[in-house]
């Protein structure tokens, strides 16, 4: 997703196209990028006309045109209250307006509608713009390198550094729905961060240490297999931690249990089989699982070598298996942190700060931050236990300042669940109490809903490719449906597999982050309705038409594109050019539902038009300029795809009433 060197065209391009409808120069009002973006050059057009012939300041009418619900409201309108005209009725000054308004070769007349003022892009201009742009620019259209700069209007300003912290599973614990809503935002907000010029870190901060590594160090020795170790690393260690776990509490209810009888026999007044029953449950105290497990993690924290080996083996292992689950939903990450990586200084040199700064205080033999002097919500936060240990707070308050010291980001994102709202809070006003506002005012926490109806299979933890590879089982089942379409398939498996990721993405990106939403396999896996094959069988069908029409890329910058009048052809070409303002809103929503929305209307939209818009067996003009047509709407396809982190596919073979899809883009 990295556009900072993109190809893109250029003002005097523009200039030329507009030459041919009879305006001199390119309309750009200050900050905007009319290279970049066809609706600067018409806001900024819409702008000085209106301006002109109204009297009102330009910086009042640039601001206030904004986009419409549909297309039948125009391309643009301005809510006339928003000029902050008074004595004017509203209604009837959106009629003056209207009748004041210039002839444009760009705009037609503006129509006045109740309260707004709507705009209607003419169509020969608009698509003269805008489709020698996409096919241009490429993947890069619709994105904004300026954006991430630390001075966007010079081009050769240093680029803004973001860390996204996303994923960030437990090694030896299941890679749960939780995580899994993680790494499908997190990966999406680093490529739209991305697209907008930014220098972006991905950070798997991975939960890689504490005591529960000495439990699985025990349980290794115990239940662990160097083959499945290798074979299966992460599903191996969880069931060896789920057996050596399950001892360990076996353990300690027979210590509740003897407990409970030495007391009774206390109260009896037989002392000595009290006796016998204390050196029993203090037996299992001292050799049992859990004290044989804080030793181990004593010595790993002491940085006995055997110890840390065998810890670092099984992170290692780990990772690497990570790494190839994540390159299926098209993540790669630069940097593996994690827990184990935090430096003790750091977590000492934090603790002498809010000591010092009496940000921390004592309570029983514990360190807390009493925070309800800023605020009731954030509560009392819990630094220090009573031995000594830290807490993974205080781990996360040294990891921000390590990163802030090591990368200089302008800013850190968290994804995390919204169950940690008031850790992430506390965490950032911590910072804040601890004078390094510099860093807390950069870090920002993207939460999000839960994810409802997943079920544990056969009563086994629910990992990530086991996810995966159920979805793509339905998917497969689906493909089966039709077994002489289904023997067309040159890899069936493959197929499912991509179907299936991009069924399980889509799904988790159609609402609002925030929200929650069922895991509904029936629903995700079907070509009907806005899902992820749906999604995938538009792309798949735009790429079947460019190879039908058989013309190379450069015979279509050629094409007459004022043969595209058609209503239908005219309503796509608006529809494109909506895409860098929904990529720019995407930036400040960050929400991938913004995206996901678009791409479905943009589907719907080339799915009415095919009847229409017929590229094989037309006129060849004709046939040439629709299929520069499309293909520029396969781009932009494309583009919004890959922002959602899918992988876009090109073939397909019908199979039951739907087309099934087969080979990657």
């Amino acid at each position: 997703m990295d556009v900072s060197k993109a190809k893109i065209t250029s003002v005097d391009d523009i200039a030329e196209t507009l030459k041919q409808f009879g305006l001199d120069t390119v309309p750009q009002a200050p900050n905007t990028f009319p290279a970049l973006n066809p609706f600067d050059v018409y806001r900024s057009h819409i702008t000085e006309l209106l301006a002109k012939a109204s009297g009102i300041d330009a910086k009042i009418i640039y601001p206030a045109l904004q986009w419409t619900q549909t297309l039948e409201k125009g391309d643009l309108c301005i809510p006339v209250p928003a000029l902050r005209v008074k004595g004017k009725k509203p209604a009837e000054f959106a009629v003056e307006l209207a009748q004041l308004f210039p002839e444009s070769p760009l705009v037609l007349p503006p129509t006045a509608k109740d309260q707004y003022l709507q705009f209607f892009f003419r169509p020969a201009p608009l698509t003269a713009l805008l489709l020698p742009s996409i096919l241009k620019s490429g993947p890069s259209f619709g994105f904004n390198p300026s954006l991430g700069l630390e001075d966007p209007s010079n081009p050769s300003s240093p680029r803004k550094k973001l860390i996204v912290e996303f994923s960030s599973p437990n090694i030896a614990k299941p890679f749960h729905a939780g995580h899994l809503r993680s790494t499908i935002i997190g990966g999406f907000l680093a490529n739209v961060y991305e697209g907008a010029g930014w220098d972006v870190i991905r950070m798997n901060y991975l939960g890689d240490w504490g005591k529960q590594y000495g439990v699985l160090a025990v349980g290794f020795d115990e239940f662990g297999s160097e083959e499945e170790l290798v074979k299966n690393p992460i599903g191996h260690l969880y069931d060896v931690y789920v057996k050596i776990s399950k001892i360990s509490a076996e353990e300690a209810d027979k210590v509740k249990a003897l407990k409970e009888e030495a007391a009774a026999a206390k109260e009896k007044g037989d002392a000595e089989g009290a006796e016998k029953l204390e050196k029993e449950y203090t037996k299992i105290q001292e050799e049992g699982v859990d004290e044989r497990a804080r030793k181990y993690f004593k010595r790993m924290a002491d940085g006995e070598e055997r110890a840390l080996g065998i810890w670092k083996r099984f992170r290692d292992l780990s990772i690497e298996k990570y790494k190839a689950t994540y390159a299926r939903l098209n993540i790669q990450y630069d940097d593996y942190s994690g827990e184990s990586q935090v430096k003790e200084e750091s977590m000492e040199a934090a603790a002498r700060i809010m000591a010092e700064k009496k940000v921390s205080e004592e309570s029983e033999g514990a360190v807390l931050v009493d925070l309800t002097k800023y605020s009731k919500k954030l509560g009392k936060a819990l630094v220090k236990k009573k031995d000594g240990t830290s807490l993974y707070l205080t781990r996360d308050i040294g990891a921000a300042f390590e990163r802030f010291e090591k990368y200089h980001f302008d800013k850190m994102i968290y994804v995390v669940a919204s169950q940690q709202d008031l850790h992430l809070a506390q965490l950032f006003k911590i910072e804040e109490a601890m004078g390094r506002k510099d860093v807390a005012e950069r870090c920002q926490h993207i939460n999000f809903g839960m994810v409802l109806g997943m079920s544990t299979r056969k009563g086994t933890a629910k990992f990530l490719d086991d996810i995966l590879r159920d979805v793509g089982e339905k998917m497969h089942e689906v493909m089966r449906g039709n077994q002489a379409k289904y023997e067309q398939v040159e890899d069936p498996v493959k197929t499912a597999d991509t179907l299936g990721i991009s069924a399980v993405m889509v799904q988790d990106m159609k609402g609002k982050r925030i929200n929650n939403y069922t895991f509904d396999m029936d629903r995700m896996t079907s070509f009907e309705g806005d899902t992820g094959p749906y999604l995938q069988y538009a792309h798949a069908r735009l790429c079947s038409i460019s190879r039908k029409a058989g013309f190379a890329p450069a015979d279509l910058t050629t094409a007459d594109l004022s043969l595209l009048s058609e209503p239908h052809a005219i309503d796509l070409v608006r529809q494109l050019a909506t895409w860098p303002d929904v990529f720019l809103n995407t930036v400040k929503t960050q929400e991938p539902t913004t995206v996901l929305t678009y791409l479905f209307k943009m589907a719907h939209a080339l799915s009415s038009s095919y009847d229409h818009l017929q590229v094989v067996g037309s006129e060849k003009e004709v046939s040439k300029a629709r299929a520069a047509l499309y293909a520029s709407a396969r781009q932009v396809l494309w583009n919004g795809m890959r922002v959602l982190g899918l992988s876009p596919v090109e073939r397909y073979v019908l199979s039951l009433s739907y087309e099934v899809i087969v080979g990657p883009c």
